[in-house]
């Protein structure tokens, strides 16, 4: 498909790498302009990659891109940094919560701490982010709220209790917008990967091996679609990844895959355990 971004402009937490920076790619390769947020600023340490990184990276694709700085356990940071976009681009039309903390852990494992961190990061980054652009959204007559986060399917996951409620958390935000802005023009969805997506946090994490895995690219691409469509007409909708492309007629996700073969639905399984192929 054929996008056309030219004059939108994206808000996009969590853009230093692994899917946040490629959907800031993407869309700046169609002529979108990026906010790139993030904590980290320079270059070095254990993470690769850094928000000014990404912002160097869209404006070599033809787009004005502006980095922030942003802690998203700070609310006062998300306020500052919201309205220093708007100040800089005029009008936002994207806002991406992609940002996220990840903790695998059972409960008896897991301290406080690092429960405060996935729900803070998560859940409440979310809602402070989102909260924080309605006014301008409605001002500027409507637009896109699009969350990283699995479809609400379950009300148990052992093994990993903290993190998924957390991501199960930001689906429910966006959804609930999803009602609560249906008269202002402003759509409020979900996308969520069918399978594991080769991110340093998945190999970190051990969640499978190369063959398991898929690049971030086939989320990025399901993101343009998503953003493309009427906000009036798509709203309330917790995606997959492959669904929303095989709706655009691609039957086959070979050149996403890191290895040969297609990868098994491990991604959907971890908040779906029933979840299944429609092919």
């Amino acid at each position: 498909m054929e996008y056309d971004f030219d004059g939108r402009t994206a808000f996009i937490t969590g853009t230093t790498r692994g899917i946040g920076k490629q959907i800031a790619l993407t869309l700046a390769e169609k002529g979108c302009n990026i906010v790139s947020t993030g904590k980290t600023v320079e270059e070095g340490g254990e993470l690769p990659g850094s928000i000014h990184k990404t912002k160097t990276e869209c404006e070599a694709r033809g787009v004005d891109a502006k980095a922030i700085q942003l802690n998203l356990r700070d609310e006062t940071q998300i306020t500052e940094a919201v309205d220093e976009a708007i100040d800089h681009f005029g009008e936002i039309d994207i806002v991406i919560n992609n940002a996220s903390a990840i903790q695998l852990a059972n409960v008896a494992e897991m301290p406080a701490n690092r429960f405060d961190l996935v729900t803070d990061v998560n859940v409440r980054g979310t809602y402070l982010t989102s909260r924080a652009f309605i006014p301008h959204l409605r001002s500027i007559g409507g637009g896109h709220i699009l969350t990283n986060a699995p479809p609400v399917t379950t009300d148990r996951s052992p093994g990993s209790a903290a993190y998924a409620w957390s991501k199960l958390g930001m689906s429910f935000v966006t959804l609930s917008l999803a009602r609560e802005l249906r008269n202002d023009s402003i759509a409020a969805n979900t996308i969520w990967p069918v399978t594991g997506i080769d991110t340093r946090a998945t190999r970190y994490f051990g969640l499978g091996t190369e063959d398991d895995w898929r690049t971030s690219e086939i989320v990025a691409d399901s993101v343009l679609e998503i953003l493309d469509r009427d906000p009036d007409t798509f709203s309330g909708n917790a995606c997959y990844d492959e669904e929303i492309l095989q709706e655009i007629g691609i039957e086959s996700f070979s050149e996403y895959n890191v290895t040969p073969g297609d990868p098994a639905p491990t991604s959907a399984q971890l908040f779906d355990p029933e979840f299944e192929r429609s092919w």
